[in-house]
């Protein structure tokens, strides 16, 4: 009974054990919470007083504004100045050879000499390539021998005619046999005509077995080697030639310059051309306007024109692609700005110039020409002024500004 009776006490303990421990994990964690949301609210409440001001300079309308222009930006400036303008357009082209010519065979045989190295510079009758000559001289050889008896046939049936001539006035021989003889003579003569042409052909054939360069210009790889079988004008050339200096540029330009452009081109005017590389920052040759295309692309509103550059220094390449810009005036003493001042809104072109106080002031503009690096201004600046060229995309009407040097 005394046993039964200390069960029944500690079973209770035990059960007041494990409650209390339960109220402690609790505890805990309600604690931490509470401590870290103290922590935070204090975090919160500090960030006004770290922003440079009394707690009330962020409450309000306009504070972010006030802060933006309480700032100094830091900014590039130019004067704005005088100077020669030229209107250049400007265009994609590519580089195409001045010619190209694919050289072919006109008689059929082997070949026996290739007389070039590939990618070899070469003159207009440069020797390329030999082709078995024995037929063909045997083919002049037969036509020489052939004329040759046809012409002493020839002068035999002559010296008839003026025998039977001879005759007749001694009325010795019938009228009809000195006219059977004339006939004889005439058709000699046709003939010696078409012996003649024989022979030529022969010999303009046998000259055909040395196939010479066309133009000048660069060779490219050769399509046969020694001892291959080629064919009279066959489809595939043996090699070809394109003539890169001079070279042309077929380039592209807006049908709105087309007025003014065609109207110069027309009174014989030089239209200068300046070839920039693929990513227009060097310059790679300048040359002069050649023809234009008779018709206007209707799917993209564009003229093709051409170009013709000297490439002495053969920096141009056949099917290379380059930009291009098209001068077609000059604008003297224009009032010029670097484009890159230039910014647009709805309300039309603006920019931003140094006023009092070293603020920026946000002006309109009305522009002119532009040769992509400068633009002319027509309105709303004057000559001496500094204008903001980096560092706009962080201003506004106002904003404190620091001009560095």
């Amino acid at each position: 009974m005394a046993n039964q009776t200390q069960e029944n006490v500690k079973k209770p303990s035990k059960r007041l054990q494990l409650a209390i421990f339960v109220l402690i994990v609790i505890g805990g964690y309600y604690g931490w919470q509470y401590f870290l949301n103290s922590s935070t609210g204090n975090n919160i409440a500090a960030q006004p007083q770290s922003a440079g001001g009394p707690p009330s300079s962020g409450n309000g309308p306009g504070a972010g504004a006030r802060g933006r222009f309480a700032m100094v930006t830091p900014v590039r400036v130019e004067t704005v100045q005088q100077k020669d303008m030229e209107v250049r357009v400007p265009g994609l082209g590519t580089v195409t050879a001045f010619n190209t010519v694919g050289v072919r065979s006109q008689v059929s045989g082997p070949v026996v000499q290739i007389a070039f190295t590939e990618g070899q510079e070469v003159k207009q009758g440069d020797l390329l390539f030999e082709i078995d000559p024995r037929p063909f001289q045997i083919q002049l050889q037969q036509a020489q021998g052939q004329q040759a008896r046809n012409a002493a046939e020839l002068a035999n049936a002559r010296q008839d005619l003026k025998r039977y001539q001879t005759l007749f006035k001694q009325d010795s021989i019938a009228r009809q046999q000195v006219d059977t003889q004339a006939a004889l003579v005439k058709r000699l003569e046709a003939q010696a005509y078409s012996d003649k042409a024989v022979v030529d052909e022969a010999r303009l054939n046998l000259a055909y077995t040395r196939v010479l360069a066309p133009i000048d210009g660069r060779l490219g790889l050769r399509n046969v080697d020694v001892g291959n079988l080629v064919t009279a004008n066959s489809a595939d050339a043996l090699v070809t030639i394109t003539q890169v200096k001079p070279i042309s540029v077929v380039f592209s330009m807006p049908e709105i310059h087309l007025a003014e452009v065609a109207t110069q081109y027309a009174q014989g005017a030089r239209l200068e051309v300046t070839l920039m590389d693929r990513d227009n920052r060097q310059e790679l040759a300048t040359g002069e306007l050649a023809s234009m295309d008779n018709l206007v692309d209707v799917s993209t509103g564009t003229i093709r024109l051409k170009a013709n550059f000297s490439n002495e220094d053969e920096r141009l390449f056949p099917n290379q692609f380059v930009n291009t810009r098209l001068k077609i005036r000059q604008v003297p003493q224009a009032m010029a700005i670097s484009t890159d001042a230039i910014q647009n809104s709805s309300n039309g072109p603006f920019l931003f110039r140094v006023g009092k106080d070293n603020t920026a002031e946000m002006v309109p503009v009305k522009l002119g020409v532009t040769d992509g690096i400068y633009t002319q201004v027509l309105e709303g600046v004057a000559l001496g002024e500094q204008i903001i060229t980096e560092g706009v995309d962080r201003l506004r009407n106002g904003s404190k500004i620091e001009i560095i040097q």
